[in-house]
């Protein structure tokens, strides 16, 4: 693989309107680079032991000590943050699974929202249990980890299509809501054992998820709305809306059609940045049923 091949590799993934790309890029990139200064530091080098140390306490959940009062950019930054491989590895793998299941069905413009909303949600819950409990030995420590985002991600995408059913090794087709289950359960046995902070954060995501889905199903309320109207605000500020040109209808011996049909190629472009946008279920029936049969024709 050479360098321009990589590099091509890379913008055309962060190009792609998928903000579960763009979330494993940043939780990638963050990843690397505590990496390697590690590296320098196990190998001597002071200054990237310092660096390194730096970076970690201010981007992790402090709460020990009241800490969070002046560093409250961690209930943020910890989400973002991974420093063992099999940790980062397992998180990105089903936050790209969950997290575009998920998007396909309510849209990209809702990842973001909920990946923030879970995470924040996942270390309050922390929060509250390590107020609630003072002295509790397996609590206070220093938090990072998407976890509690990938265990909203997915919940709700259990909560969107139950009966969907996924491959795991070993076990076989097994349907989304039994997996969901399953790893709650593990969790909750998993407390005795340790990281108990951890668990109550997957517990919170995990609940944030179920319950993001049922509001928005029973009454339509969108707990994300909020959020997304301040993201695209920000987009549009930086966003170059180009100038609009000034149409000069051209002599033609030709008879202008009217209300000409879009070609398919058109209509099927249309309706597929709709689905990017919004989700499948946005589409109206007539729109899937053309997008069925337009299928069954390829």
């Amino acid at each position: 693989m050479n360098g321009t091949s990589f590099q091509s590799d890379i913008r055309y993934w962060l190009k792609q309107e998928n903000t579960v790309n763009h979330l494993m890029f940043v939780n990638i990139a963050v990843f690397v680079v505590l990496g390697i200064l590690y590296l320098l530091a196990f190998l001597r080098l002071d200054v990237a032991a310092v660096i390194h140390a730096f970076i970690l306490h201010n981007l992790q959940l402090n709460i020990y000590n009241n800490e969070l009062l002046y560093k409250p950019w961690g209930l943020l930054t910890y989400m973002f943050v991974h420093t063992g491989i099999f940790h980062i590895f397992f998180n990105m793998l089903n936050l790209y699974w969950f997290g575009n299941m998920f998007r396909s069905t309510l849209g990209n413009k809702r990842v973001l929202p909920l990946y923030l909303l879970s995470g924040i949600i996942g270390a309050l819950v922390y929060i509250l249990f390590y107020y609630a409990l003072p002295g509790n030995s397996t609590l206070g420590g220093p938090m990072i980890g998407a976890s509690a985002a990938v265990m909203c991600f997915l919940v709700a995408s259990a909560t969107l299509m139950p009966n969907v059913e996924i491959g795991l090794l070993f076990l076989g087709h097994i349907r989304l809501k039994w997996v969901a289950v399953g790893v709650i359960i593990i969790d909750i046995i998993a407390i005795p054992g340790g990281n108990v902070g951890g668990i109550l954060a997957h517990l919170g995501g995990a609940a944030f998820g179920y319950a993001y889905v049922r509001v928005l199903q029973n009454n339509g309320t969108d707990l994300c709305a909020p959020l997304i109207s301040l993201f695209e605000k920000i987009s549009g500020l930086f966003s170059r809306q180009p100038r609009p040109r000034k149409f000069k209808p051209k002599k033609s011996p030709l008879r202008v059609v009217r209300n000409a049909e879009p070609s398919h190629a058109s209509k099927l472009d249309q309706l597929l940045d709709k689905i990017n946008e919004k989700g499948y279920n946005s589409l109206t029936s007539d729109e899937k049923q053309w997008l069925k049969k337009y299928s069954d024709e390829k």
